[in-house]
């Protein structure tokens, strides 16, 4: 019976997050689903009480340490709601739009931008840094030239995630070799094995589909561009910014440092180059106080700017800090989830069920395959699933004489790349915010975060490359 009640909080979040996803949309993230993940809690500590006999003061303490150890993070989503409303209204974003819909030819976007996404994530070692940047950008250029906010957000997460697990600057890489006591740099080359075929998958995936579209475009581009310059001032000196931003990344000053100051850049930027955006958004004639009130909003507030062309405003609205409320709120309810399942052992008894399944190499790859996913689905979040499925299965693999790079590899397979597919969990939260695309719309596109862990089994069933200690 121990296996039944540590299943029914899981069963019963997923069945209700279903229904109200089910009958609220993308509205389900504005309170319902907040609220199925808080019932949840208190199945789950209800259970946790009277059936397994667990103090309430030992599963508060649990969530207590939780929520501390989200404190970073969640500043950081303030700061990347700040970010992302500067960067629009200071016409850095608009920019970016303005010159990559010239310079990319819509045939090759889809690839393009995962290419992309992929290269600045490896630069900057962070998934999130490159989609509240040049994700948003590509997301503009790509609904201008017509296609779906699924493809275009699978080809950005594709690109930003492998470029998370294959940097040396990546926290989750870091984390997962170091915890498995794998060598950073032959963590990396190890996962060359699975992630490279995964990604050339994805790329020729989407060369296919760029090809294949019927250049459903609503909008010219003449109409966008010219819609865009009659409203900023689009120059060259706004990629300051941008310029500045990967120069902090390059001398790896802490994420929350890099964030504020281009936040704050580009506020200042916005007052010398777009005064007449601020006094848009201030709604009071121009004057030193309306553009500071623009400014302001622009970082904080929803800020609407009219263009005439219906795509290009929507494109140009954003939500600065208060856009990220929502997510923060949903993060909070997640982390009480899986802090009160931690704290009852459910996530162990669960984890037994898995154990039998170990005994071979496919059996062993696949359980932490399927760990990951699940750890991310109830943990809510990619570093807590990475942690418990290291201390899960370090033992099993060195018990069965594995080298300890493919535990480390089969994380990365699973838990760093499947976060984000997650509707609830921080990662699947924080992108489906930033970009303005629900995570289910996103999830049939994200190719390389559903391959990943396919491919990762594969190998191990292949045995390719995968010794035992001798």
């Amino acid at each position: 019976m121990k296996y039944f009640w540590s299943l029914f909080p899981v069963i019963f979040l997923v069945a209700f997050l279903s229904l109200v996803i089910h009958i609220y949309g993308i509205d389900a993230l504005s309170g319902p689903s907040q609220l199925v993940l808080i019932l949840s809690t208190g199945i789950a500590a209800m259970i946790s009480i009277f059936y397994f006999k667990r103090p309430w003061k030992v599963l508060e303490e649990e969530i207590g340490k939780s929520i501390g150890s989200i404190g970073a993070p969640i500043v950081i989503l303030l700061l990347i709601g700040m970010l992302s409303g500067t960067w629009m209204t200071s016409g850095i974003v608009p920019t970016f739009i303005y010159y990559g819909m010239q310079l990319i030819n819509p045939r090759v976007f889809l690839l393009s931008s995962c290419v992309i996404s992929a290269i600045v994530s490896v630069m900057t070692g962070s998934s999130w840094t490159t989609v509240a940047t040049i994700g948003i950008a590509l997301m503009g250029i790509g609904r201008a030239e017509g296609f779906s906010d699924g493809w275009i957000a699978g080809s950005i997460l594709s690109g930003a995630y492998f470029g998370d697990k294959m940097s040396p600057l990546s926290d989750t890489t870091v984390l997962a070799s170091s915890l498995c006591g794998t060598p950073l740099f032959t963590h990396i080359r190890y996962m060359v094995i699975t992630t490279v075929p995964a990604f050339t998958i994805t790329l020729v995936i989407f060369l296919f589909a760029g090809f294949m579209a019927q250049n459903p475009t609503d909008v010219s581009t003449v109409t966008f561009t010219t819609a865009l310059a009659s409203k900023y001032n689009l120059t060259p000196w706004l990629f300051i910014v941008p310029l500045v931003t990967a120069w902090m990344i390059y001398r790896k000053m802490p994420a929350i440092v890099i964030l504020f100051a281009s936040s704050l850049l580009a506020a200042i930027f916005a007052v010398i180059f777009q005064p007449q955006v601020l006094t848009e958004i201030s709604g009071a004639p121009y004057s030193a106080l309306s553009l500071f009130k623009g400014a302001m909003e622009s970082g904080f507030g929803t800020t609407e700017v009219h263009t005439g062309v219906k795509a290009v405003d929507e494109l140009l609205a954003t939500r600065g800090m208060q856009g990220m409320l929502n997510t923060i709120w949903i993060i909070l309810c997640a982390i009480c989830f899986g802090g009160v399942l931690k704290a009852s052992g459910m996530l162990q008894h669960v984890v037994e069920l898995i154990l039998p399944l170990t005994g071979t190499r496919v059996g062993l790859v696949a359980s932490t395959v399927v760990s990951g996913i699940f750890f991310n689905a109830t943990a809510a979040d990619q570093f807590l699933s990475i942690m418990l499925n290291a201390s899960m299965f370090s033992e099993i693999y060195k018990d069965e004489g594995y080298e300890p790079r493919l535990l480390s590899r089969s994380i990365e397979d699973s838990s760093t790349v499947t976060s984000v597919l997650i509707p609830w969990s921080t990662c699947g939260m924080t992108q489906s915010t930033v970009l303005g695309v629900p995570t289910l719309t996103y999830l049939p596109y994200c190719f390389f975060n559903l391959l990943a862990p396919l491919v990762s089994i594969t190998v191990a069933a292949i045995g390719y490359k995968i010794y035992r200690n001798r």
